[in-house]
């Protein structure tokens, strides 16, 4: 078995160039996904950035939210960055007319909690399990954690707010570490989807 793993990125909507870009600088080998053909052949999956509500019309629009579910509930490897971390929670405090999430995380969210598109920032983030500097984080129209269950596991906050959080094999992050050039946290992810290949192998 090859130990370069496979690392789809959800490419229905938002940032997913950068994130088959950070995925190649982490050493996986980096696929759209589009279609739960797709989905099926993959060892782990990035969730992007981008709206969250249209990620999620969109993923039942093409038949792939619930192979998503089935996935994560055995334990493909997940990781979701800004309204990724939307699709993963399992509650959204404020959820638009329709929204459905992938879920993996008990945890609940709120929606552009940070503000609008015109008050996003770039901020230090210490995040548990990187080691080195601290972790530069871009926050658009971010969500944050509004709290979380037993079973997750919170690696970083900014501002008093959870911006985070890790439950068994899967990750998300308020921020989008994808645009920085710092790729650390795909670094994590890659390791989180390489020991789970070890594991089944």
């Amino acid at each position: 078995m090859s130990t370069t793993p496979v690392i789809g990125v959800l490419a229905l909507q938002g940032d997913v160039r950068e994130h088959l870009i950070a995925l190649a600088a982490a050493d996986a080998v980096a696929r759209p996904v589009r279609r739960p053909e797709e989905l099926a052949e993959v060892d782990g999956l990035i969730v992007p950035g981008g709206e969250s509500t249209t990620i999620s019309k969109l993923a039942v629009l093409f038949g792939l939210m619930e192979p998503l579910r089935a996935r994560v509930r055995d334990g493909l490897p997940v990781y979701g960055s800004c309204a990724g971390m939307i699709m993963l929670a399992d509650k959204i405090l404020d959820p638009r007319s329709g929204q459905e999430t992938i879920g993996g995380i008990d945890m609940i969210v709120r929606r552009n909690a940070f503000g609008r598109q015109n008050e996003s920032f770039e901020a230090k983030v210490d995040v548990t399990g990187i080691e080195g500097d601290a972790v530069e984080g871009l926050f658009i129209r971010a969500p944050w954690v509004e709290s979380v269950g037993a079973e997750a596991e919170v690696l970083a906050e900014y501002g008093g707010h959870i911006v985070a959080v890790r439950q068994g094999n899967a990750l998300a992050t308020s921020f989008h570490p994808e645009l920085t050039g710092d790729h650390r946290v795909h670094a994590l992810f890659v390791d989180m989807v390489r020991a789970t290949r070890t594991a089944a192998s």
